[in-house]
């Protein structure tokens, strides 16, 4: 399959004086697996069904291989969609299904028995040709739902939260296998969730949207250590934020006065918003916990708290400590036979200064 390339330009879309997509711009790498991530409403289906062709913008255009879309109808798109709910057709076996495209292509006998065959073949179901959507598992229908696309050759993939119904086990399981197959069959693919773990463990790069703006574009890894506002900051994992105001600031060093916390110090990146009050955000993995009388690292930046809940997630203990008058999100890493701090102790938090980012406020 042809690797094509995806550009979005100046979409926008409204339902009466309710704006879904706000002057949307993207430019989407051939053979890419580009996620679009954001919370309901945000505008990530919406943008995806317009590049499919079943909603229609107002405004922009949608450029596939560097050709205008916009004007064309679905069915002349050539692009594969798989929805959230599969959408088998329940009286048709698994064959019949992925044939159906073919079959309304009008596609020879012999050419249609070869590309079913493989396409199951591919997502491990050859075996499975004559069952019914009910005698198979949510999984299996995933792949069926897969198969039906991949067969007709479209050249863009678009997936609606296709493993939303799955179980968490067999999500991951999924996810893996879909990245697997992308990746051998170099399809562009634009995957719509709202998971922002499934985002961040499939995706080249991704969208986080908001009220129907693009919020920022990058790679996972780039999102979630360097958001670009309190927004992505939130919604890529987990972000403690602390409002303060400078109290002094030079090259070197920067003094801030948290709100219900005291005086904090901290070398001042090259990137500092300008502005007297400022949003300190930092991960929770960024954070070291002690006993509250125990000698500090002075390579840390250290404040007093209480340790008010505990969870226990495995790999690492999530704490909720009172610092001031604000809540912070503490993991803390768990090896065996390792005892955790009570609820109602005092304890200081360790705050690694390189791992901090500073937003206007």
């Amino acid at each position: 399959m042809k690797k094509v390339s995806v550009q979005c330009r100046n979409l926008r879309l409204s339902y009466g004086k309710v704006e879904v997509l706000r002057d949307v711009n993207l430019d989407i790498e051939p053979g890419e697996f580009f996620a679009l991530l954001g919370p309901s409403g945000s505008g990530k289906s919406t943008l995806l069904r317009v590049i499919a062709g079943f909603n229609r913008h107002q405004h922009g255009h949608v450029r596939v291989d560097g050709v205008d879309i916009s004007p064309l109808p679905p069915w002349q798109r050539n692009i594969g969609m798989v929805f959230q709910s599969y959408a088998l057709w329940p009286h048709m076996t698994v064959w019949d299904n992925v044939a159906f495209g073919l079959v309304e292509r009008r596609v020879d006998k012999a050419t249609l028995k070869r590309k079913v065959g493989a396409a199951l073949e591919l997502v491990g179901l050859g075996s499975y040709a004559q069952r019914r959507p009910n005698q198979l598992s949510g999984g299996q229908q995933q792949r069926v739902a897969l198969a039906r696309t991949i067969v007709i050759e479209p050249q863009l993939l678009l997936l609606d939260e296709p493993l939303s119904n799955l179980d968490k086990t067999l999500r991951v399981q999924m996810r893996q296998e879909l990245l697997a197959m992308q990746r051998r069959l170099g399809l562009t693919t634009i995957f719509v969730t709202h998971d922002q773990e499934e985002a961040m463990t499939t995706a080249d790069r991704m969208a986080v949207l908001d009220k129907g703006v693009v919020q920022q574009v990058g790679s996972p890894v780039t999102l979630y250590d360097y958001p670009v506002n309190t927004f992505v900051a939130g919604f890529v994992g987990t972000m403690n934020l602390l409002p303060g105001r400078v109290r002094t600031r030079n090259s070197q060093m920067l003094t801030l006065d948290v709100d219900g916390v005291g005086e904090l110090r901290f070398p001042a990146p090259a990137d500092a918003p300008a502005g007297e009050r400022l949003m300190v955000s930092f991960r929770p993995h960024s954070l070291r916990v002690d006993v509250a009388d125990a000698a500090h690292d002075a390579r840390f930046v250290w404040m007093p708290g209480t340790i008010e809940a505990c969870e226990f997630l495995g790999e690492s203990t999530r704490y909720r400590v009172r610092v001031g008058s604000h809540d912070m999100s503490v993991d803390h890493p768990h090896q065996m036979g390792l005892s955790r701090f009570p609820v109602g102790s005092a304890v200081s938090l360790g705050l690694e200064p390189s791992q901090v980012r500073l937003f206007g406020v």
